[in-house]
């Protein structure tokens, strides 16, 4: 996988650049939280994905690391894309979770997948939650998943 900052700086090692990150936020008196999502485009049969490491400082602000890549003649359904989003966060989660309890910063993992039955994602819901929860990971879906539904759709548009 290859990460970068928003601003295109790339990240060589990206359990360096949390724990460097972790470090510094905790230097600085900083509280955060992290939240990691994926969300995903289709650009005719290409699937472009963007998963985000997103550092939130108690009333501060925050900021994410990115990673972005394609997939080329992408046949899954939109309930497998779903999943592959819902995959691709707990991938690096999963990574995290070591380092994070080190430094007791909570994490969650947002999926884009709304709640209101009436919208198409929806298909993927029962499966994505479990699947998140089954890993021991917070669980949050669409309104309040911020990390997918907005840092990491604004990096695939």
């Amino acid at each position: 996988m290859s990460w970068r900052k928003l601003n295109g700086e790339l990240l060589p090692n990206i359990m360096d650049a949390v724990e460097s990150t972790i470090i510094k936020e905790i230097a600085e008196g900083n509280s955060i939280q992290i939240c990691i999502g994926t969300d995903s485009q289709m650009h005719s049969t290409t699937a472009e994905f963007a998963t985000v490491i997103v550092f939130l400082r108690k009333k501060r602000g925050g900021f994410i690391f990115v990673n972005k890549d394609d997939i080329k003649k992408y046949k899954g359904s939109l309930k497998q894309r779903m999943l592959d989003e819902v995959s691709r966060s707990i991938s690096i989660a999963y990574e995290l979770c070591a380092l994070l309890d080190r430094y007791d910063i909570p994490m969650e993992v947002h999926a884009d997948i709304n709640t209101d039955p009436h919208f198409d994602s929806n298909v993927a819901l029962k499966e994505a939650m479990g699947y998140i929860l089954g890993m021991g990971f917070q669980f949050k879906a669409k309104p309040e998943a911020f990390a997918s539904s907005n840092c990491a759709n604004k990096v695939v548009q």
